[in-house]
């Protein structure tokens, strides 16, 4: 069964109400509008994907209209695509893009950029309307997104069981003898089967001491009969991501990786247990460590222990506020969600991360996926 007759797609009304919302902060901060590049956030907000390319097209949004700024050759090709409605303006290869937005704007004001653009558009802008007239749009977007809505979380839960499913699927898979990319494509074929958007999106399958190497190792591996497995993996869904990392043993009885596997979920938990709503991203990051110091690993970035932040934001980018880390006072709120996988390193021995995703409501955090139940028993 296709997952539009589980989950609907993202509404145009959805879509309206959030260009409603990006031109309230259009007008208070002043702003003669704000340009979206082909980034995710012109699919966030008019529903248009596009992939970027040295052409630009995207969307300029005004208190009053959208305009989308389009190649001339590339036009039927966008009316087809789906999008909400506004003019279509051209710009032929020998013309500027930048030019045509500059006139766009007009003599005042100033411009919030989309924060994905790349650097080569901001110097094309700077030269047609002056630097001086250009804001940096990324706070302004960026704490709009962060907050989902209930068709986005309901997508992101749906994208998370079936990579979940995939996960037990190549659980059972696993097997002494077998190749890392035979997994890897397994995880791919699985994910398309099942419907997700282009197969997944990534797939990490270490063994062994390359489960130390928080993205995996180069080359192709074999599963030896004792080994470490670290499996990361995610797809789409109409856009939404699914992120979920599960590391095992076939077997038990190594009371080192036990141990260390047992210290990770408690850092895990304490991830858990310290989201709540107005508390800061770091003070969540500072949980894990916290666990991690009082059975002497770490402290800090220091190995053994956490090398990274404990968790990121997730959905139409796979990793996208809110940050998990130290330093971030960004207060956490109903609708983000967000990663929890405080990974603690052993280098050259093993690795474990536990990751699963949370999602914060006005009752606290709640997952999207159970966590593991044990060394040997990565679900739930």
């Amino acid at each position: 069964m296709s997952w539009q007759h589980s989950v609907p797609r993202i509404t145009e009304d959805e879509r309206q109400l959030r260009l409603s919302k990006l031109r309230q902060g259009i007008e208070g901060e002043g702003l003669a509008g704000v340009l979206l590049g082909p980034t995710e956030s012109l699919r966030y907000f008019t529903g248009l994907v596009w992939h970027p390319s040295e052409r630009f097209l995207g969307a300029l949004v005004t208190p009053s209209a959208i305009s989308y700024i389009v190649p001339g050759f590339e036009r039927s090709r966008v009316e087809t695509l789906p999008h909400l409605p506004g003019e279509i303006l051209l710009w032929e290869e020998e013309e500027s893009s930048a030019a045509l937005i500059s006139r766009l704007v007009g003599q005042g004001g100033r411009l919030a950029l989309d924060d994905g653009l790349p650097l080569y558009f901001y110097h094309a802008l700077a030269a047609a309307m002056g630097a001086e007239r250009l804001a940096d749009g990324g706070r302004l977007i960026r704490g709009l997104r962060r907050i989902k809505s209930a068709a986005e979380i309901a997508l992101i839960q749906y994208a998370m069981n079936l990579t979940l499913d995939v996960h037990e699927q190549v659980h059972a898979l696993l097997k002494p003898g077998i190749r890392s990319s035979e997994a890897v494509d397994f995880i791919d074929r699985q994910h398309r089967q099942a419907g997700a958007d282009d197969g997944s999106t990534f797939a990490i399958v270490s063994f062994g001491a390359a489960t130390s190497l928080p993205h995996g190792a180069d080359g192709d591996q074999v599963l030896g009969p004792s080994d470490v497995i670290l499996v990361d993996t995610g797809c789409r869904i109409d856009g939404y991501h699914s992120d979920i990392t599960r590391t095992y043993m076939l077997e038990g009885g190594d009371r080192e990786f036990e141990r260390a596997w047992r210290i990770e979920r408690e850092a895990q938990q304490a991830v858990f247990d310290a989201a709540r709503i107005g508390a800061a991203c770091a003070s969540l990051d500072d949980a894990a460590r916290k666990v991690l110091a009082k059975h002497s690993l770490g402290p800090d970035y220091r190995l053994p222990g956490l090398p990274h932040r404990a968790g990121h934001g997730l959905g139409l980018e796979i990793h996208e506020e809110p940050y998990i880390v130290r330093g971030n006072d960004a207060a956490l709120a109903a609708g983000m969600c967000f990663s929890n996988e405080p990974m603690i390193v052993f280098p050259e021995k093993f690795g474990i991360r536990l990751e699963d995703h949370i999602t914060m409501t006005e009752d606290g955090p709640h997952w999207f996926t159970h966590p593991s139940a044990g060394p040997t028993e990565p679900f739930a």
